[in-house]
């Protein structure tokens, strides 16, 4: 009976946080609430207003920790009939680990990892935000090609770092004197900052400098910068279609589209021909028999032959 009745209380209360977290203000309230919490992160870093107006930064604090709490909860209850749906979005996950560990003895504590914590909390927008939204979930999908192209890169700065030690190191080992100065001065050489001074400093020292740059520039510059763009445009589209696929799975599916390949209209007709032919005939056999109902049903006309004569007998 117990389990019957808390089997009760949670089918019944689940419509009602539904229609409180489904709301448009319920959105627009949480929003703000994530940008009153941004601002007081910001107003914090100046030490003359956190002195002056400690105590009210702190009850402010107290207050969205409290709405924040409130809003997961209400989230919650939303999915009370259904709890494993909550935790199948990675959105509700990442919200309640933002909440929850406000209340860890250990991070509470510790003032530094605090202000992270809080500082996620900004990160929320983007679940208010659908095109926010899917950006991010196209950088995380464009992760593993940026792997690949920071591993091409590495690869890319050792080769051409080791090659500029061997040529340059004895004459400008301010910028080619090891290998880690090479490396920071390829890296910075990717952006074309100062490649003229440089190309300028390796003609003074030998012509041949001139194809290490060119060749450098051309394949880090031009080629590795571009695939990177590619692989975060692919993975653009691909969030995007993501985001639609979960759009119509929400809205239901769109109305089925004729398909080119079904039968064309004189197949179809040919093959309804017998249909129409058995409903001309029954329609023929019902006019038929309504016929004949009003034919015996309507009286014959009494013409002069059929009117009775009358006969006189004189006495």
């Amino acid at each position: 009976m117990p389990t019957y009745r808390f089997h009760t209380a949670r089918t019944a209360l689940a419509p009602r946080c539904r229609a409180v977290t489904e709301a448009r203000w319920f959105a627009l309230a949480v929003l703000a609430l994530i940008v009153v919490n941004s601002a007081l992160l910001g107003v914090e870093t100046y030490s003359g207003v956190v002195a002056e107006w400690h105590r009210w930064l702190r009850a402010a604090e107290h207050a969205c920790i409290g709405a924040f709490t409130v809003e997961i909860l209400l989230r919650l209850g939303a999915h009370a009939d259904r709890p494993r749906n909550f935790f199948k979005d990675p959105w509700n996950l990442f919200d309640l680990a933002v909440v929850l560990c406000v209340f860890v003895p250990f991070l509470r504590e510790n003032g530094t990892v605090l202000r992270l914590l809080r500082l996620a909390r900004v990160l929320r927008t983007a679940r208010f935000l659908p095109q926010l939204r899917v950006v991010l979930v196209a950088v995380v999908r464009s992760l593993p090609g940026t792997l690949s192209f920071l591993l091409v890169g590495a690869l890319l700065l050792y080769v051409y770092a080791m090659v500029g030690w061997v040529f340059f190191g004895g004459h400008d080992p301010g910028h080619y004197g090891s290998l880690g100065r090479a490396v920071l001065t390829l890296f910075l050489l990717m952006t074309l900052d100062g490649i003229g001074d440089a190309v300028h400093a390796g003609l003074e020292i030998s012509r041949w400098s001139l194809l290490y740059y060119a060749s450098y520039v051309l394949i880090a510059s031009f080629v590795l910068v571009n695939v990177l763009i590619g692989v975060v445009i692919t993975s653009l589209d691909e969030a995007r279609d993501m985001d639609r696929a979960e759009s119509q799975a929400d809205t239901g599916p769109p109305p089925a589209d004729p398909s080119p390949a079904g039968p064309t209209s004189a197949e179809r007709a040919s093959a309804d021909q017998p249909s129409l032919r058995h409903r001309i005939d029954a329609a023929r056999r019902a006019l038929d028999e309504l016929e004949h109902e009003l034919t015996l049903s309507v009286p014959h006309p009494v013409t002069e032959t059929d009117r009775p004569v009358a006969v006189v007998v004189r006495e």
